[in-house]
């Protein structure tokens, strides 16, 4: 009986220890959330890392290809909208409207929605590379390959890949960044550029 009280308490400490680093690593993304450069300075950081350790040790070509592959289709998926023009049944027959995305920088303001998020970005490739970076650390990872023929599959790839999605913005018409956004004054602003305070200048 003590040793099933013991056990369920032993158990219970574990998952309390869990359940205290979830909402410990949750909180430091919730407050790193509006800090984007700092984020980005820390992902250029393990990746550089991780890149030194590729040509210090020339090794785990196969770890450093699959890790473009992966960052490659996460930026694909950053320059494409939430709701593809191309299989939204509303965009061919609203053609008054135009595209609900940002076309030109002269027009109405229309916020561009990414399928991937600017944070989920950021958080896949820091956890992606930090996954990479500890993989060079074993040498089962290290498996033997003629890299110039990974270089040249990667640019490849890329080339083709990039050329699809500008092809895409052509045919459908949008910019992947959000630009004229209305920028709002503040109250302490309105208060002082009121009559008194034009009078007050014109003194």
């Amino acid at each position: 009986m003590m040793n099933e009280d013991s056990s369920a308490a032993g158990g219970g400490g574990v998952k309390k220890f869990f359940q205290r680093l979830s909402q410990t690593y949750q909180s430091t993304l919730d407050r790193s959330t509006p800090h984007t450069r700092m984020r980005w300075v820390f992902a250029g950081f393990l990746l550089l890392l991780f890149v030194l350790r590729i040509f210090i040790y020339q090794g785990w070509y196969i770890v450093c290809y699959a890790l473009g592959i992966y960052h490659l289709n996460l930026f694909i998926a950053f320059l494409t909208p939430k709701i593809d023009p191309e299989f939204d049944p509303y965009s061919q027959d609203d053609e008054d409207e135009g595209p609900n995305l940002p076309t030109r920088s002269n027009e109405e303001f229309r916020p561009f929605i990414r399928r991937l998020p600017e944070f989920k970005f950021w958080l896949s490739v820091a956890k992606s590379t930090l996954i990479g970076l500890i993989c060079t650390f074993f040498d089962f990872f290290n498996v033997p390959v003629f890299w110039p023929i990974l270089v040249m599959y990667f640019i490849t790839l890329f080339c083709i890949t990039m050329k699809r999605q500008i092809k895409h913005m052509i045919k459908y018409k949008y910019l992947p960044f959000t630009r004229n956004k209305p920028r709002y004054q503040r109250v302490n602003d309105l208060a002082g550029s009121g009559p008194g305070s034009v009078a007050g200048n014109s003194k």
